[in-house]
């Protein structure tokens, strides 16, 4: 399992994989953080499927993920999740957490993506503390990739220090 989970600094933009998940809001249309940044390296491809999507569904709920072309990105696509906002823990934070992680790696298996690189969901503006975010994704990942096996690698790309310390400790325990 190990050699199918890596930890990586850097930018999510510019990473070649698949399929890049993107810490999405529930309208879909851009925001701020991994949202904006991936929105603005991909291009206007991006927001017009994402507009598609609303009109389809009304936009993504908390946990739950949909895909759209990856546009000028090095990735074929963009897989858009909405993690929760931290309130506490008492209000199914960890479980919405956990559902972003296994509704982005089902929709990548149903598109036949074999690898997948995630940013730090939720840990940003949303709040979500970053050591609990880390262990919720390495332990849902590592647990979908033990059922899973079309997916080839999943990479963890950390923006800033901490969530690749993190990050990289629960690989380590794994």
């Amino acid at each position: 399992m190990a050699n199918k989970i890596e930890v990586i600094k850097g930018d999510i933009t510019k990473v070649t994989v698949d399929a890049i998940v993107n810490a999405a809001n529930s309208s879909l249309m851009g925001g701020g953080g991994v949202d904006g940044a991936i929105h603005r390296a991909g291009g206007p491809e991006i927001l017009e499927e994402c507009k598609m999507i609303v009109a389809r569904q009304g936009g993504c709920k908390t946990g739950e993920a949909v895909i759209t072309t990856g546009g000028r990105l090095p990735a074929k696509f963009v897989i858009h999740t909405v993690g929760p906002v931290w309130h506490g823990g008492h209000n199914g934070e960890s479980e919405k957490l956990a559902n972003c992680y296994k509704n982005a790696l089902s929709v990548a298996v149903e598109n036949n993506c074999k690898t997948i690189a995630f940013p730090n969901i939720s840990t940003g503006v949303y709040g979500f503390p970053k050591d609990k975010a880390a262990i919720i994704a390495v332990n849902t990942v590592t647990e979908v990739l033990g059922l899973e096996t079309s997916i080839d690698k999943v990479i963890f790309v950390c923006f800033d220090e901490e969530n690749y310390q993190l990050i990289k400790e629960q690989i380590a325990v794994h």
